[in-house]
């Protein structure tokens, strides 16, 4: 909670000025507009005063004070520019410059090495270049000094660099230059104290003494994850971004605030443009993220630019019907296995199948071919998928289109994937699928428990926080059968077996209840059916639980009381909890456990699951999915229906839709016959890919609409080329419920047009007209329809957006929901019973399959394996196996294994981790090369109609060394 401060006034530079207790001179002055210089210091940085050049006077003080973190005090007399500072500043900066490469890399790019400014400033250094090459002719015969040339007068002379040894280029993404440094700290503590990774050390000794990675490693090879924290604090040339597109100066550019186009966490961006390219992307401040980003946030961005981009609509060549997939990977057969570099469509295999044509063309094709359909085997026959990619507005057109102009609720998203099941039982309990409070809350947890959530990978960035918040006091509890890096900074690591999520949690509410460590006042008040629930896990003492689950009993009894004790305590999930046929079970007990305890409506409590997709929220806020329009109203409730049938003008379907993977079987069994994808690449992320292949090969039509020719688009008669997350204007929706506005830095690339433009087109020509002049305009009319929306407009986002529920246009959204009631009234406990995976291991497919995301890509790889440097990192698929299972198979890392289940096979290398559980192994699904999918299961959870993502067995051979030989031969 923060902590009230009395005023102090003081004067600087014979100014007043009244700040709060604990305040810095520094920032005092700051706040007058008083620049005092600094190297160490970064204001989002605690002070360490290593540098001494904010060196201050203060009347009385003996010596001159470090004004980075000397606090104030009342009746302080403070000067900041004085002969005596001046001269002792500049002695500071010359000695610093004395090893310093001039110029360094940073200055000679971008002109702003902090350390060079300063001494340009104070007549140390030559200010312009032609000044430098004066200096440079005139200049007498230097001596050595530390290994760097010197001048014998008052200025340091300007010497070309040179690569020596203090150059480490191993990083992808980052430049080291060891001479360039001047042991400033930044860093250090860019690393440990913001991102909270701690890679970054000192090492050696005396005069060389440097930075280090890990034990003094290659950057390349130690642990950094590439976030570029160190090189956003560095104030000299030490360590700088690589430029990834065109290098040139930041000067140059033009910035554009925007939003990052990845996760859920929704990071404040700016992107640096010049000449329609994107140069540089930077973290900028916001309620959200502070200024930090991840890999993906801050070197993700090139994937716009890349060749392959589509530029002109495609229609299929009347030689390639029927159709199917057209490129070998795509059409592989069950244990076709090519050893291929990259894992992006060869165009090469694809595009003779397409022929280009013009916008009216392909449209009129769309509109008349859906058309078609519809009147030959009415509105059902039709169906859409949306994109979490896309914008709100966006996702609101689209499902109008499906509504209103196909006539169905068939349309939904990829939220059927990730957290239909926690929604699904968060609407049933509380009555609103939305995250209680902002992650950020966190700070002001006693106890917060992570589980099913690889958070560090998935949500890098919110993960920052939930490290820091550990190191300042909460207790950090982590829970997952794979051990995700967040554990590593957590006071409790609990691994269970897989798929007994269940049982463990209700161990856990059994403990509370025996030991009287429930809210009975909260559950009397805001609750019902507590009875049932009580009754229900009565049974599941911590033995039984430790029989279920492998948990040792008094590890359930600790994180029981450890958590029904704390006085303020969050719960977050990922897809670890959702991705199950039980995931709403799951997610039931997890509201259960916050319910009973009374953790819920004040800051420092409640639910979040930790959205996935950059608008996840946004797009199912917007109606994006089948049984309920915009805010979550329900399609199937008259008076909701004939609201938006007044709004839009036309009758609309009274019965809810299918769900992603119910559409796929519809299409499989032949009901569907015509689809419009906007966005969205279900041969890869749809689980069971072999149903799949049948399924997109077996409608009628399919237009697929998107920035790339993806692994669906094989299967399309139209391909419409969109414009990128950076081409466009629009509003996003993060996890915690903030919107924000994406503005468009640069131009699409040939014809691609904006999203929400095609829509309109397609409306169009099918008969019900859509005219739009912009996104703004678009949003308005989502919110007049959308409760919960009320009070946002563009004007009132502005560059940090804003949380909904914001019912005063003039105030700030509510960072926590449900103080004093829930939407429903009563919070509902509604008990689970344990029950087994649909699919359990066996002497033939002995292994559980979990799959899940790595930190340097994105779900289907469409756009991070098109991003040199994601690419660069992470650039092949492999299968995680503890190194005892290993062992037993006769397999060494960096093998070629074979892995199957009931429903296929893929071939890739073999990766030793200890994270993984014996007896199960991980596969991310980013891979088209080794599709996991190919193995999953399409078994469904019966309320949120989500997929088995993360338990299916399989098993693990060895790739013998002919069929090795084979295989490449082939490929």
């Amino acid at each position: 909670m923060s902590t009230m401060h009395a005023p102090v006034t003081l004067t600087i530079d014979g100014r007043p000025i009244t700040v709060s207790e604990g305040t810095t001179i520094w920032e005092a002055a700051r706040q007058l507009g008083i620049d005092i210089p600094v190297l160490c210091h970064d204001p989002r940085l605690p002070p360490v005063a290593v540098c001494r050049v904010c060196a201050v006077e203060v009347k009385g003080a003996r010596v001159a004070q470090a004004a980075c973190i000397r606090r104030v005090e009342a009746g302080m007399e403070v000067r900041t520019h004085t002969d005596q500072l001046t001269r002792v500043r500049r002695m500071l900066v010359e000695l610093l410059l004395a090893d310093h490469p001039i110029p360094c890399a940073k200055h000679e790019k971008n002109r702003d090495c902090a350390l060079e400014l300063l001494g340009e400033q104070y007549g140390l250094l030559p200010v312009s270049s032609g000044e430098r090459e004066r200096t440079r002719a005139a200049a007498p015969a230097p001596h050595q000094s530390r290994g760097r040339l010197h001048d014998r007068g008052g200025t340091i002379r300007v010497r070309p660099r040179v690569l020596e040894d203090g150059h480490d280029l191993s990083s992808p993404v980052i430049a080291v230059d060891h001479h360039a440094c001047i042991l400033c700290d930044r860093c250090i503590r860019g690393c440990d104290e913001i991102q909270n990774n701690e890679v970054i050390g000192r090492t050696g000794k005396g005069a060389q003494t440097r930075i280090g990675f890990d034990l003094n490693l290659p950057m390349g090879q130690s642990t950094c994850v590439s976030c570029g924290e160190c090189a956003a604090v560095c104030p000299t040339g030490a360590l700088m971004h690589k430029p990834l597109t065109i290098d040139v100066p930041l000067s140059e550019t033009k910035a554009v605030d925007s939003v990052c186009p990845y996760c859920g966490v929704g990071c404040a961006i700016t992107y640096h443009v010049k000449d329609n390219t994107i140069v540089q992307v930077s973290g900028r401040e916001s309620p959200v993220n502070h200024g930090r980003l991840c890999v993906k946030g801050r070197y993700g961005f090139d994937y716009a630019l890349h060749p392959q981009r589509l530029t002109v609509p495609l229609i299929r060549r009347a030689e390639f019907y029927p159709k199917g997939p057209l490129s070998k990977d795509v059409r592989g057969e069950d244990g076709r296995w090519q050893r291929k570099p990259g894992g992006i469509v060869d165009y090469a295999e694809v595009l003779p199948a397409f022929r280009e044509a013009s916008w009216e063309e392909a449209l009129d094709l769309v509109a008349s071919r859906l058309k078609q359909i519809k009147d030959r085997y009415g509105p059902g026959a039709l169906a859409g998928f949306g994109s979490a990619k896309c914008s709100n507005e966006e996702a609101y057109l689209f499902q109008k289109l499906v509504r209103a102009v196909f006539g169905t609720n068939n349309v939904d998203h990829c939220t059927r994937l990730c957290h239909a099941s926690s929604v699904a039982a968060l609407q049933e309990t509380i009555g609103s699928g939305a995250v209680s409070n902002v992650f950020a809350d966190i700070q002001y947890a006693d106890v917060a428990i992570v589980i099913g959530s690889n958070t560090t990978e998935n949500h890098p960035v919110a993960a920052t926080f939930f490290k820091q918040a550990a190191k300042r006091g909460t207790t950090l509890i982590v829970i997952d059968p794979r051990r995700p890096a967040l554990a590593d900074h957590a006071h409790y690591y609990i691994s269970y077996k897989p798929g007994t999520d269940v049982a463990f949690l209700n161990g856990l509410m059994h403990v509370i209840i025996a030991e009287g460590l429930i809210d009975a006042d909260f559950i009397a008040r805001r609750t019902e059916n507590f009875a049932a629930l009580q009754e229900t896990v009565k049974h599941y003492t911590p033995e039984v639980v430790e029989k279920l689950t492998g948990v040792p009993a008094e590890q359930v009894r600790t994180i029981a009381r450890v958590y029904g004790r704390a006085k303020n305590a969050m719960i977050f999930w990922g897809m670890g909890i959702s991705q199950h046929t039980t995931g709403t079970d799951n997610a039931r007990c997890l509201i259960s456990l916050c319910l009973m305890t009374g953790n819920i409506g004040r800051p420092g409590t409640g639910l979040h699951p930790l959205r996935g997709q950059n608008n996840v929220q946004g797009a199912s806020d917007s109606g994006l999915i089948p049984m309920v329009y915009t805010d979550y109203q329900r399609v199937d409730t008259p008076q909701v229906r004939e609201k938006f049938e007044k709004a839009w003008g036309v009758a609309l379907d009274p019965k809810p839709g299918l769900t992603v993977v119910e559409i796929t079987h519809g299409a499989l069994h032949g009901t569907i016959k015509g689809m419009y994808m906007m966005g969205e690449n279900p041969f890869l992320s749809d689980p069971n890919i072999n149903k799949v292949r049948k399924a997109l090969a077996n409608l009628e039509f399919l237009v697929v609409q998107d920035i790339f020719l993806t692994e669906t688009a094989e299967f399309a008669d139209v391909i419409l080329p969109a414009a990128s997350f950076p081409e466009k204007e629009g509003t996003y929706t993060n996890t915690d419920r903030r919107v924000q506005i994406g503005r468009k830095a640069i131009d699409p690339p040939g014809q691609a047009r904006p999203d929400w433009q095609i829509i309109c087109e397609i409306a169009t020509r099918m008969g019900y007209p859509m005219h739009y002049h912009s996104p703004e305009e678009i949003f308005r009319e989502l919110v007049s329809l959308s409760p919960n929306l009320a009070g946002l407009s563009y004007a009132k986002l502005g560059t940090s957006g804003e949380l909904w529920p914001c019912p005063d246009p003039h105030a700030p959204g509510q960072s926590v929901l449900f103080t004093d009631s829930f939407p429903k009234g009563k919070g509902k406990f509604v008990p689970a019973e344990f029950m087994p995976a649909k699919e359990l291991p066996d002497a033939e497919f002995p292994f559980v399959l979990n799959t899940g995301r790595v930190l340097e890509h994105w779900h289907t790889g469409t756009m991070t394996r098109r991003a040199k440097a994601l690419d660069a990192i992470e650039p092949e698929p492999f299968v995680e196996i503890h190194p005892e299972d290993l062992s037993t198979l006769g397999l060494q890392d960096g093998d070629w294994v074979r892995v199957s289940s009931r429903r296929g096979t893929i071939v890739l290398k073999v990766r030793s981790g200890n994270r993984t559980q014996k007896g199960s192994v991980f596969i991310p699904f980013h891979f088209r090369e080794a599709a996991a999918n190919l193995l999953t299961l399409d078994e469904l959870d019966p309320y949120g109609k989500i997929p088995e993502f993360k338990f299916c067995a399989v098993k693990v051979e060895k790739v013998r060394e002919q069929e090795d030989l084979a295989a490449a031969s082939a490929a």
